[in-house]
């Protein structure tokens, strides 16, 4: 058996501390591992936003025990509809509709405040001994034997792996030189939570309109997360309104279906891109979540995209520990990569079709998308796959993510 130092993680958001969970549940306490991000000093945590965790991902918080922290406020999503229309038209047809179960009594998705998940990730993680440290990753020095990372509180690890979860701007990603493929999308998505009159019953609507898509996603109470996609001027001059004028915006596209709808937060701005890093790994480093890929957010797969990377990184580096392998030798990190670069470069592919499509005044293009979506209604087994696809469910498929511990 060769001898395995410790795992540094850097970057304390899901993917960094989901991942820490999952390999100290199928390494144990001999592998020390080590979560490094200066907001793990803010507690409890502070993002606003709201999150869509599809099967697959709850499976594996089930299994790594941070669900039932979170169960009671999750907002199981019981169908969606998806309308296609002009901003201006009186109304909007349904041409799809998908009920939410992959399973009996298993929606496809569940809403989940971002503050309640993390929260419950760190209660967690620190139950199970992780080491948690609110700085930074200084810098580090790979070898072929191991990797020395030093933390912005002076202190060094020997590691046998590090681990970038540090996000979109990933600066691990940038000192081990791996450059990125994409573009910056002319639109910014608005993100807001709102209340409104009536119950919304489970149910998410994804309005496409010419500038992009207006998604309805329920909370528990009446309570809604919208992600409401604009041309990057025109979401400027929404976010700039005052409160009124915002209201009367956000009433144009929501309807008053719901009854009377307001604001509960302030509205937030993200201009929107994609991008895939040329490679997910180098010399004792992978790359994890948005710190490998960026994707537009119109099938709400990117974080459930990392959560994927996550549960495969923690299956082969399990492995790998059982047979004797170097955890952050070459071998093992390609076998990641190999698994979770195609997808992720598919489900690119995927989205951007998508937000061509979707998001333009094309007439031509509207009637032959609302063929395509009326056909895929009247047909099951299309809708059935559509459904799992969504949920997680299809491909190659890691173990946590069908709810088996490592």
């Amino acid at each position: 058996m060769s001898v395995q130092g410790s795992i540094v993680i850097g970057g304390g958001a899901f993917a960094g501390l989901a991942l820490a969970l999952a390999l100290r549940q199928g390494l144990g306490p001999e592998i020390p591992v080590i979560v490094a991000d200066p907001a793990l000093g803010t507690r409890p945590s502070r993002d606003p936003r709201a999150t869509a965790i599809v099967a697959a991902c709850r499976r594996l918080f089930e299994t790594i025990g941070a669900w039932d922290a979170v169960r009671s406020e999750a907002q199981p999503i019981l169908d969606m509809v998806v309308t296609d229309s002009k901003l201006e038209d009186a109304t909007r047809p349904v041409f799809l509709n998908f009920a939410g179960d992959v399973a009996p009594g298993e929606p496809f998705a569940h809403m989940v405040e971002n503050r309640r998940l993390i929260d419950a990730l760190v209660v967690r993680a620190e139950a199970e001994g992780i080491d948690l440290r609110a700085t930074t990753v200084a810098s580090y020095d790979a070898r072929s034997d191991g990797i020395d990372v030093t933390l912005g509180d002076g202190s060094v690890i020997a590691a046998s792996l590090l681990v970038a979860a540090d996000g979109a701007r990933s600066k691990l990603r940038e000192r081990a030189g791996i450059a990125t493929h994409g573009w910056e999308y002319d639109q910014s998505g608005i993100v807001v939570t709102v209340g409104h009159e009536r119950d919304h019953e489970g149910r998410a609507e994804e309005h496409f309109l010419p500038a992009g898509p207006f998604a309805i996603l329920p909370l528990s109470g009446k309570r809604s997360s919208l992600v409401w996609t604009e041309r990057r001027a025109e979401a400027a001059r929404i976010i700039a309104l005052s409160d009124e004028e915002f209201h009367s915006e956000l009433e144009r596209r929501f309807g008053l279906h719901l009854g009377e709808v307001k604001a509960l937060d302030k509205p937030r701005v993200f201009p929107l891109s994609y991008f895939v890093a040329r490679s997910f790994i180098a010399e004792r480093l992978a790359l994890v979540g948005d710190a490998a890929h960026v994707i537009h957010p119109i099938a709400g797969q990117g974080l459930n995209m990392g959560l994927k990377d996550v549960a495969a990184l923690a299956e082969v580096v399990v492995d790998a520990a059982r047979l004797g392998m170097d955890i952050g030798g070459v071998d093992v990190l390609e076998r990641y990569q190999r698994w979770r670069r195609f997808d992720t470069m598919a489900m690119g592919v995927a989205t951007n079709s998508l937000n061509f499509l979707f998001s333009n005044q094309s007439t031509l293009l509207r009637t032959v998308r609302d063929i395509g979506l009326g056909l895929v209604d009247r047909a099951p087994p299309l809708k059935n796959l559509f459904i799992r696809q969504a949920a997680g469910l299809t491909g190659e498929v890691p173990r946590l993510l069908k709810g088996e511990a490592l």
